[in-house]
């Protein structure tokens, strides 16, 4: 990876695009400190350390953002949510389901409704963050109590959901810009950044597992925090294994004559990916299981402590950030197994949305391509919809067991938030960012040929 950037370095239009790409992120983190209009500065401390829900889990994707009540507090959420939303609807209405076979234009019009559909539900979702926060009182060290707004004047709301819709905005925006004319994709290194910005924060988590309470070294805690440390290494380890391994369908082309040359003849394969779809479904799996929590919290702030069914559904969805207490285990499983079908089925959906056994049949068909030992036509559909339905089984369940592992290792007293979601997120998206780079340095080598 690192001779890769060196490389890349070396070449003046790619690390135009990579300094673009960084000065970018850097505005990004920046505006991440910049608070919303409206807040009370002092009150920020003591929501910090107050057990709000959501908090620690949405501080991972929003780098810090959300417990600051930024104008980027809310990261790229309601674009997540509106892309899941506008691709299940693709399924269901004829007409968003032809635009996505209309090619690029068709993506356009697609892309350009997903923005629409972002900008409102990020004014909902601030709009929902004021009442949430609305006369809420906070307690500072000498014991007074303040509120998280200045006011409760109407120009305060305004300007708070005004300042977060447009926060919200840019990044959309940044995002769109570093796809373009930067590295990588654009919203998927915004989540990147805002979870590498936790890393000084996890670093600090296991320093302190080495000392107790008084201060004291503690070798027990020292072998607790190498165990995270070696857990981490496998993790990663594992994440590049299931998104580089491949398997690799062989494929035969039967010879043709056409006038006084002779085509085809040649072998060659087809790679399957164990995880085509990359860090996509763990992103839209966290971001399904997050929004039905905020929804319920917006509308009755007092959730997390309260009894009967909505109470019950918001512990499930947001057992990642309301601990282990007493008689929360029940909702920590039933988190976990909702949190892995999600991963499994969002796998499986953009797999299918990637990779179309039918129309791959049939284009190994026209060119005379044949899979060995199997009939060209409908029987190489059936035997390449089998091969990627256990190929995919198999990295979704992996990835979404790396998912759970450490949600569920909270029982054990480990508070880590840069845990296996974030593990997983952070290495695919590294990876998707150096393959695009290595991509766009062989084009280079390639134009370089030809002229």
């Amino acid at each position: 990876m690192f001779k890769t950037l060196g490389k890349a370095w070396k070449v003046p239009e790619l690390r135009n695009k990579i300094l673009y790409t960084l000065l970018l992120l850097v505005l990004f983190r920046l505006g991440s400190y910049i608070t919303a209009p409206g807040v009370n500065a002092v009150a920020l401390e003591a929501l910090q350390n107050s057990a709000s829900p959501l908090l620690q889990t949405v501080n991972v994707i929003t780098g810090g953002a959300f417990s600051q009540l930024s104008i980027f507090a809310m990261s790229i959420s309601p674009y997540i949510t509106a892309s899941i939303v506008i691709q299940l609807l693709a399924v269901a209405i004829p007409y968003l389901e032809n635009l996505s076979k209309e090619g690029e234009q068709g993506k356009r019009k697609l892309a350009r409704y997903t923005k629409y559909l972002s900008v409102f539900l990020a004014a909902i979702e601030a709009f929902g963050i004021y009442l949430a926060y609305r006369g809420q009182l906070y307690m500072l060290e000498d014991g007074t109590l303040i509120q998280c707004f200045i006011s409760e004047g109407i120009m305060v709301p305004l300007m708070f959901v005004l300042s977060l819709t447009a926060g919200s905005t840019l990044l959309m925006w940044i995002g769109d810009q570093i796809t373009s004319r930067g590295i990588g994709n654009g919203i998927s290194l915004l989540i990147f950044a805002g979870i590498i910005s936790g890393l000084p924060q996890a670093a600090m988590y296991l320093y302190s597992l080495c000392y107790t309470a008084e201060g004291a070294f503690s070798l027990i805690g020292l072998i607790l925090a190498l165990a995270v440390l070696a857990g981490a290494i496998i993790l990663i380890a594992g994440v590049v294994w299931v998104t580089e391994a491949e398997r690799r369908i062989p494929v035969q082309y039967a010879k043709r004559v056409v006038g006084r040359k002779m085509y085809g003849g040649q072998n060659t394969h087809i790679p399957l990916k164990l995880s085509m779809a990359g860090v996509l479904p763990v992103i839209f799996a966290m971001s399904a299981m997050q929004f039905p929590a905020m929804i319920i919290q917006l509308i009755n702030p007092n959730v997390a402590t309260s009894t009967g069914f909505w109470a019950g559904v918001y512990k499930v969805c947001a057992f990642s950030s309301l601990g282990t207490a007493d008689g929360m285990l029940i909702y920590g499983l039933i988190h976990s197994l909702i949190y892995l079908l999600l991963i499994v089925g969002f796998t499986f959906f953009y797999t299918m949305m990637i990779f179309n056994p039918i129309e791959v049949a049939n284009n190994l068909k026209k060119n005379a391509g044949f899979i060995p030992g199997i009939r060209a036509g409908k029987k190489t559909e059936e035997y390449l919809k089998n091969v990627l339905n256990s190929i995919t089984i198999f990295g979704a369940i992996f990835l979404g067991i790396i998912a759970i592992l450490p949600i569920l290792a909270q029982f054990a007293g480990l508070q880590i938030s840069f845990g296996g979601t974030a593990i997983l997120i952070v290495v695919g998206v590294a990876l998707e960012s150096i393959k695009q780079l290595e991509s766009q340095m062989l084009v280079r080598h390639y134009k370089g040929f030809l002229d």
